[in-house]
Parts: C-alpha cells; sequence; structure tokens
C-alpha cells in the first residue's frame, strides 16, 4: 500500500522549518525511556497504525500507547522541539483518513488511556479517559438510571475522544444533540506540552470565549484531549419503534416533513433507500413486502404508560405508509434495528470497495437533493446506495464500485465531487459527522477568509504545525 496524498494543504506555521521525516537514534532513546514497552516500532506493529476504516493508508515512523498525560505532555514538548508530525488516535474507525499519517510521524495512541473515573447521578456528569468505547460508556450510565445520548454507528468500537475530536452525530442526535452538546469541559495537551482545562463539571458557563467547543470537531489539529466532563441525562422510562414502508424513496422523505408538522420529534428518525432494500430483499429474510421500496424507521421515548399513544399519533401523521411493523417493547425493537445495523453490510453486495459520504441538507431539500445525487450516479454510471439520518437532513451517500477499476475509481472520484457541490447549491454541507479529513476538500464550502482564520487559530494553538498536518481544513 502507498502513502495517500491529502487534500487540504498544509496550514500556514510559524516555524518555516521543515518537518522531521525520521526518528534519530537521541529520539529512539527518549520514546523508549518514556513508554518503554508501549512503544510500537517494527513494520508488523506499525501495519494497524497506517491507516483506518477509510482504508488509506500513509507512513508511522512509530506508535505511542500512553498510559498517563504526564507521558503525553513529555511527548507533545519532544515533537514540538523536533517539529515532529503528531496524529492522535483512536480506535481508528474514522472514514475519512483522520488517522492516517499523511507525513512521517508519530501516531499516538488513546487506547491505554481509557477508565471512567467518574460517574455522579447527583451533579449528572461522567468524568473519562478519551480511549473509552462509547457503548462501555452508556452501558454504565444506564446501569445506574443515567443516559449520554450520542449513539454513532460504531457505538461499541469507536472511542469518546474520537467522537470528540470529530463531532459525531448518530441515530438519537435528531432529538439530544450531537457530541458537542454533551461536553462540557476538558482536559487537553498541547504542543509543547502545555496542559490546560477548557470548562468543567457545571451545566451553565458563560465565563471568557468556549475553547472546548472549540476543540470539539478540530479533527485533532489543535491538541490531544486528556480527559472530559460530560453531561448526563436522565435515562428514559421506556422506548417504542416503528418500521414503515413507502412505494418509494420520494414518499418516504415526504414523510418526514409530516411528522414534524404533526408536532413530533422523535428520538432517532432514519431512511433506508431503494437500492437497499432491493440488496436486503434479495439476499435474506425482511420482515416487509416486496411492494416496499423505501423505509423510515423512528424511535420514541418517554413513559411508558403515553409511548403506545405517541405511536398510534405518529403512525396518524404518516397516511402514505402502506404498511408498518411496531415494537413497544425492547425484544421487538431489536428485530427492527438489527436491519438498520444489517445496512453497511448488506451495501458491500453491490461491489468490493465503498466511498462513503455523509452530507447533509435542509430538510426541505432532501427530496431534491437525492434526486440530483442519483441524476450524477446515472451521469458517470456508478452504483449509488443512500441511506441515513433524515431527521436532520444528514444523507449517508454510498458509491459501490471495485477499486481495481482505474477507469470505474475515477468515474467514482468525479461522481462524488458532483454529489458534493450539488449539495453546496442546495445550501448543504459536504459532512454532518465524520468530517473532512483527507477525503473532501473543506475549500469548496469554507471562503477563503474563513478558512485564513481557521489556520491563524490553529497557529496559536499549534505553532508548529504538527498536530494532523494536511487535514480538516
Amino acid at each position: 500500500m502507498t502513502q495517500t496524498p491529502f487534500l487540504n494543504p498544509l496550514p500556514r506555521s510559524a516555524d518555516p522549518q521543515p518537518y522531521a521525516d525520521r526518528l534519530e537514534h537521541a529520539d529512539m532513546d527518549f520514546l523508549r525511556r518514556t513508554l518503554g514497552e508501549d512503544l510500537l516500532v517494527t513494520a508488523e506493529e506499525l501495519h494497524v497504525y497506517a491507516s483506518d476504516a477509510s482504508l488509506k493508508t500513509g507512513r508511522p515512523l512509530a506508535a505511542a500507547r500512553p498510559r498517563r498525560v504526564e507521558q503525553v505532555q513529555d511527548l507533545l514538548a519532544w515533537a514540538q522541539d523536533r517539529r515532529m508530525p503528531v496524529y492522535v488516535r483512536g480506535r481508528g474507525t474514522n472514514l475519512v483518513g483522520d488517522c492516517v499519517p499523511v507525513l512521517p510521524g508519530l501516531v499516538v495512541s488513546t487506547l491505554l488511556m481509557d477508565r471512567i473515573e467518574e460517574i455522579s447521578a447527583t451533579d449528572f456528569v461522567a468524568v473519562v479517559e478519551p480511549g473509552l468505547t462509547t457503548g462501555r460508556l452508556q452501558d454504565a450510565c444506564e446501569a445506574r438510571g443515567l443516559y449520554y445520548p450520542p449513539d454513532p454507528a460504531t457505538v461499541r468500537s469507536s472511542s469518546i475522544g474520537g467522537n470528540v475530536i470529530t463531532c459525531a452525530g448518530g441515530m438519537r442526535a435528531l432529538k439530544y444533540g450531537v457530541t458537542r452538546d454533551f461536553v462540557l469541559g476538558m482536559e487537553a495537551v498541547l504542543p509543547g506540552g502545555r496542559l490546560v482545562r477548557f470548562g468543567g463539571r457545571t451545566h451553565k458557563n458563560v465565563v471568557g470565549l468556549d475553547l472546548a467547543r472549540l476543540m470539539v470537531g478540530s479533527e485533532g489539529t489543535l491538541g490531544f484531549i486528556s480527559k472530559l466532563w460530560l453531561k448526563l441525562l436522565p435515562k428514559p422510562e421506556a422506548s417504542a419503534t416503528i418500521m414503515a414502508g413507502y412505494g418509494s424513496h420520494a414518499e418516504a422523505l415526504g414523510a418526514v416533513g409530516e411528522i414534524f408538522a404533526a408536532g413530533i420529534v422523535p428520538c432517532a428518525l432514519e431512511y433506508i433507500g431503494e437500492g437497499i432494500i432491493d440488496l436486503m430483499t434479495g439476499s435474506g429474510p425482511v420482515p416487509w413486502p416486496r411492494e416496499v421500496r423505501s423505509i423510515l424507521l423512528i424511535r420514541l421515548d418517554g413513559s411508558a404508560d403515553t409511548l403506545p399513544l405517541e405511536a398510534e399519533h405518529l403512525l396518524r401523521s404518516m397516511p402514505t405508509a402502506f404498511w408498518h411493523m411496531t415494537g413497544l417493547n425492547p425484544q421487538d425493537e431489536e428485530r427492527l434495528w438489527e436491519i438498520r445495523r444489517r445496512i453497511n453490510p448488506t451495501t458491500f453486495l453491490a461491489g468490493p470497495d465503498k466511498m462513503a459520504d455523509d452530507v447533509t441538507v435542509p430538510r426541505g431539500q432532501l427530496v431534491r437533493a437525492l434526486a440530483e445525487m442519483e441524476a450524477i450516479a446515472r451521469e458517470h454510471d456508478v452504483t449509488f446506495l443512500h441511506f441515513g439520518h433524515v431527521g436532520d437532513g444528514n444523507i449517508h451517500a454510498n458509491i459501490l464500485y471495485d477499486a481495481a477499476d482505474q477507469n470505474m475509481a475515477r468515474r467514482v472520484e468525479k461522481a462524488r465531487l458532483a454529489m458534493e457541490q450539488a449539495v453546496l447549491r442546495l445550501g448543504g454541507v459536504m459532512s454532518g459527522e465524520h468530517g473532512c479529513g483527507i477525503c473532501k476538500d473543506a475549500g469548496l464550502q469554507i471562503p477563503p477568509a474563513e478558512r485564513a482564520l481557521m489556520h491563524d487559530i490553529k497557529a496559536v494553538f499549534d505553532p508548529r504545525g504538527i498536530m494532523n498536518p494536511g487535514k480538516g481544513y
């Protein structure tokens, strides 16, 4: 595998010196003293750290797995002095290459910093380290009658720190908000080794600039988040799920407006498009009749006494649905949501490789956006499959192809660019939750003046430009 060129230019740096591109004997001595057996340097050990879920590949010089914040401080002091690129890595589930070392450098993994320090039922706060998996935090909270709502599809494998630096969304974002809405504060190590704290455990704070929110979604370009204070909620008493079938994707997406017009804000509102329905119907048992061409999957939560009534009200608000199933207990709900989890593996029936995008448009533009994207797919002769969190306008646009076919790969890149441009024309954005990484050119969306401000802000945090160079913006 070869190093992947990055799309986004390196931000301006206060330091004109070139990046270090090798580890000298003195560097190795320092790293071994600092990390001991938690330093990885062999080709076999580094293979996994060269890539992430994007399958783009770079060149790590070494991988560090610190256990304590003091080790991180030492590493970032050394890296700034050497102008060594640093790539903070959670569990590698990112789809746009945020973890890929596009320049030779040091990968710093959060894998061994995964403790839950506290879950407070009085303050409704969790204090955690960045390597903790989101699913483990959710389980620990719910065992205490508490609730951490952010729920990305990779909830069992992705880390809290990774969710924060990409501002992950997920299926429950419609009602509860995205990751940034649950970050009260953080401790972070900046290049040079300075330890800072932004925010804390209070649920309201307007003193000074909100630097914690600035870190959220920064794609690892500003510093290493070493501790997080997260907002919790009371655990809902019960939930109910409705799966509704439609004759076309236009009818299904039109029903999204009907739901909101009825005064209903679901916990989750998911859409499965026609191509994926066809693959699922042809590859295994499904609960819907063959006439179903698109599906909405809707979850409500709240009081056990009122949920059946709310589910009935929801069904009445969707007159164009000609088939439905309702789950009013955990077992029946799980059967419906298992279908949602089948989407990703099912898409690979259409091709061995996938370009996975996550564009977002205003809700009122969903039907038009998909119509334009399908026209682009036909024009470039590519297989286009779509699903997503349509309650907040987030479409997961997937093009399936064979990367070994260079002509097909070029058509896919052209189709992707055309789709992103179409979304921008409709008032949308290129990413709702994955970020840009090395797979998207942020300059298509962010004007030069605003992008220059972002580069200037980065230079304050990271004057030598060592943190995740070439990523995001």
